[in-house]
């Protein structure tokens, strides 16, 4: 049986740029890839080239039958050193928006996607309440310059991940926290920090940096709102978080701690990206791992499409705001797996649809394979392949299979 989406559903696909463009040498995690004992798995280095080769993978975009990027500027590149704005990393930028309307794309742009630049992870990162006020400056900056071409706006991605990372960590316990610990002072040492001031988004301490986050969007939310020409919100990173008897407590503290304190100060945004990939499961003891035998995928995550259907409700009755899904998707070597799960997570979003959220995009991640944070290139998120020695792209069966959906507007 077919099934409509809404006229004028955004259909689409994600990058960010310390993920897919390589090189980006002025951020906070090339130091750290590149340490003699770094906790990656590998360094980004040149990662897909997409720095340059932009113009092609737009235009195989458009080929596909997609009709919006969702891709990231690096903060990293636009203020190498603070105060200095580059005007070359600006005007990259620009056309590179460019290229997305010149290819009938909507381009979708997310001001911080994980990656700062050193200078500001070296005196204290998110952790520190002057980060409020730097980040709406760059904001101010890159929109004086990009606004007037940006349809849609994301301050910062997933800004309630820090949090999320930092309680998994306490949840279960010391256990490799010293090399963390080791790693950060290192750090700190290469590029002549103070021992405990060197402070990476998804590294530090969660709890210092949820205020100073939920701050910096609201103040760049006002600066980007009259500058951009299309609407301005955030993402999230938002699990279904689930409780079997005795659970119901841990599981509704995580849920204020990661998900309601953010969602609840969204209130009047344009939009809220909803980024979901799996369920979470509380006992009374804590974290459930997924059950023996369930279909895990390369991240170790429970294969569970339907958690995106509850984040989409939670997100739109909480924050009263309309939805985008800027993320969804799944790392796996099986293709046909990727299909399953984007089909049955688009039935979860028709079925909010139908039941009258207010739900008007999916944004699938990713374009491209690309590197994976600190577990390098083995994952495979990708509806597009890359030989990384040659950057060759090979569009996979899913990439024509979601973009035959886009086209027809329907499943």
């Amino acid at each position: 049986m077919t099934q409509k989406f809404p006229d004028g559903f955004l259909w689409g696909t994600a990058t960010a740029a310390h993920q897919v463009e390589g090189g980006n040498t002025a951020s906070d995690l090339w130091l750290m890839e590149m340490m003699k004992d770094s906790l990656f798995a590998e360094p980004s280095g040149d990662a897909c080239d997409h720095y340059h080769l932009y113009p092609s993978d737009i235009a195989l975009l458009k080929a596909l039958g997609f009709g919006v990027y969702r891709f990231s500027i690096e903060w990293a590149r636009v203020e190498p050193e603070e105060g200095f704005f580059s005007q070359a990393a600006l005007d990259h930028y620009r056309r590179m928006i460019a290229a997305c309307l010149a290819n009938g794309i909507v381009p979708m742009v997310t001001f911080h996607h994980f990656t700062a630049p050193l200078w500001f992870t070296r005196d204290g990162g998110w952790e520190d309440a002057k980060s409020v006020d730097r980040f709406a400056r760059y904001c101010e900056r890159a929109g004086q310059a990009l606004g007037d071409l940006i349809a849609y706006a994301c301050t910062i991605n997933e800004a309630n991940i820090p949090i999320m990372v930092t309680m998994i960590r306490e949840a279960v316990g010391v256990a490799g926290s010293g090399r963390r610990e080791a790693a950060l002072a290192e750090a700190a040492r290469l590029c002549g920090g103070l021992p405990g001031r060197f402070a990476p988004y998804l590294s530090g301490n969660g709890h210092a940096t949820a205020p100073n986050l939920i701050a910096a969007h609201r103040k760049s939310y006002e600066v980007l709102k009259p500058l951009v020409r299309g609407d301005v919100g955030i993402t999230l990173s938002l699990n279904e978080f689930q409780a079997e008897p005795g659970g119901e407590g841990l599981r509704d503290m995580a849920d204020h701690a990661i998900n309601g304190q953010f969602l609840e100060s969204l209130k009047g945004d344009d939009f809220i990206g909803v980024q979901t990939y799996t369920r979470v499961r509380f006992t009374k003891d804590g974290v459930r791992p997924p059950r023996d035998g369930v279909e895990l995928t390369q991240m170790n995550y429970e294969f569970y499409p339907e958690a995106l259907e509850a984040c989409i409700r939670q997100a739109a009755t909480v924050s009263h705001c309309p939805v985008i899904v800027t993320e969804n998707g799944i790392g796996t070597e099986d293709d046909s797996r990727r299909i399953e799960y984007t089909r049955r997570a688009l039935q979860g979003c028709l079925r909010a649809i139908a039941d009258g959220i207010d739900l008007r995009g999916y944004i699938h991640w990713s374009m491209l394979d690309n590197f994976e944070w600190l577990e390098g290139y083995r994952p495979k998120f990708g509806l597009i392949e890359v030989d990384r020695a040659t950057q060759l792209r090979n569009p996979k069966p899913s990439a024509y299979w979601l973009g035959g959906v886009a086209r027809r507007n329907e499943i």
